[in-house]
Parts: C-alpha cells; structure tokens; sequence
C-alpha cells in the first residue's frame, strides 16, 4: 500500500528538524512505498524546506496552507487543524495513497513505523499510538502519530472549536469524536517507540507496552465521544479534564494485585 506521511511543520516548532528528517530518511528506506508532505503556513519557509528536502533524497514535498478561523480567533489550534485538513486534502486530490500517517516534526519514531501501524489496522478506519507529552503526561489519542485509512479521509475533515469564552476544543479530539460518530472503529495502545522532543538535546520517550484495563475504559472513544458532545454544548474544555478524572477514579483498583492488562 502507498502512503502518505503528513507533517504541519512551522519554524519556530522545527528545533529538531534535522532528526526529524534523517528519521524520515531511515523510514522510507524501510517502507519505500511512501512519501513526505510538509504542510507550512510560512510562506517565506517553503523554499528553504524543499531545499532541505533535495538535500536528503527524500520523496516529499512541501505545500502551502492558509489559515481560516474566526475574527476572535486567539488559538494556534487553527494552525494546526488547518495544516492537517491540507495534508488530508492533498492526499484526496493529489495521489491514490490508501492510507495517511501524521507524524508531528518535533518527534522521531521506530524506523518501522509503517511497518508497525499497518500491522494494527486492518478493521479499523484510525490507529493512534500514544506517547508522553513534553509534561510527561501520557496521551493515546493524540494526532502526533496517527494511521487513518483513505476511506475514513473521505469521510471526515479536520476541525477545531473556539468559543468567545477563550475555550478551545483540540482538532484530535474533535477527529475522535467524528470518526465515532460516523461509525468508524479506533485502535488506541502503545505501539512503538516514540521520542517526544523537548529540546534539542532532551526527549520524553514512550516504549511499546500493554494497556491496562482501567485505562482503556477511561480512553474508550464512547467515553470520550459524550464528553466531547457535553463541551461542544456548553463552550468548556472538558474532553482531556473529564478523561483523566475518569483515569484517576478508576486507576485504584488498575493497581490491585490481578487487575487486568
């Protein structure tokens, strides 16, 4: 299967672009069916990606984005569901890739990535593999590395909310939220190892391992479906506040002696 890697790239964010890339390059040797879109909304930074591009021998391309939101718009979210809604429509538009991997540009992955998350997809419209976030937390549907399948893109698009109140609703979560509603199943785990790129020289790395039961309850898409719909309703921020509740009232009993993995 041809696919696509997809990564919303910004200059101030690239402090380890030079991993990153050379982390690309290990990867499409792995899996040669595949190809690198950067998606940019820098116009002053297109040129000097793709030299970087050539540079490496890398199968890619770089493209440009503009950023629509509202006039009270305060948030960077609209970069990047506006990044990550160019790369889903260059792939529809451009190529007859079967399936898209958003890698973010600030981490690097088990050279077998591909590899890895087409092992995990077959039944399922979005495989997301978790990671630690730069605070340590630990999310496992974040899009940073993310397979969904062409028929899934055809279905959805990438979208954020902001209310006038300030509070914002992550373009992930509302991706969950919309591939559940439009009858898609979601893998969740940990499925590879992921360094999650603090600065140039530190890193949070996540290694594969098993879900504990607890956890997958308070990650289940059901759960973070509603969750999702109650903010959406009443202009609050609670799909990741009400999640990790749920995760800390339930995370008692993950700890007793035969609670299941």
């Amino acid at each position: 299967m041809y696919i696509l890697i997809g990564t919303l790239i910004y200059r101030s964010g690239a402090y380890v672009l030079d991993k990153f890339l050379a982390n690309q390059q290990e990867i499409q040797l792995r899996y040669p069916a595949s190809e690198l879109i950067m998606a940019t909304a820098e116009m002053d930074y297109l040129e000097e990606l793709e030299s970087v591009i050539r540079r490496r021998n890398l199968r890619g391309k770089v493209i440009y984005f503009d950023v629509e939101k509202p006039a009270y718009s305060k948030s960077r979210l609209w970069n990047i569901a506006c990044g990550r809604e160019a790369i889903r429509h260059y792939l529809l538009t451009n190529t007859d890739a079967g399936a898209l991997l958003y890698l973010d540009a600030d981490m690097t992955f088990n050279p077998e990535v591909i590899s890895i998350m087409k092992h995990e997809m077959p039944g399922y419209g979005a495989v997301f593999s978790g990671y630690r976030f730069k605070n340590n937390r630990i999310g496992l549907a974040g899009a940073g590395c993310l397979l969904l399948t062409r028929e899934a893109l055809e279905r959805i698009q990438f979208r954020c909310y902001e209310f006038r109140n300030g509070q914002v609703i992550n373009e992930d979560n509302i991706l969950e939220m919309d591939l559940y509603g439009r009858g898609f199943r979601i893998k969740k785990g940990f499925f590879l190892e992921i360094d999650h790129h603090v600065s140039d020289t530190e890193y949070k790395r996540m290694h594969p391992q098993r879900i504990r039961l607890f956890r997958k309850i308070a990650n289940h898409s059901l759960v973070r479906y509603w969750l999702m719909k109650a903010s959406i309703k009443y202009h609050l921020n609670i799909p990741d506040k009400g999640q990790r509740a749920l995760w800390r009232s339930l995370s008692f009993f993950d700890k007793l002696p035969g609670a299941g993995r």
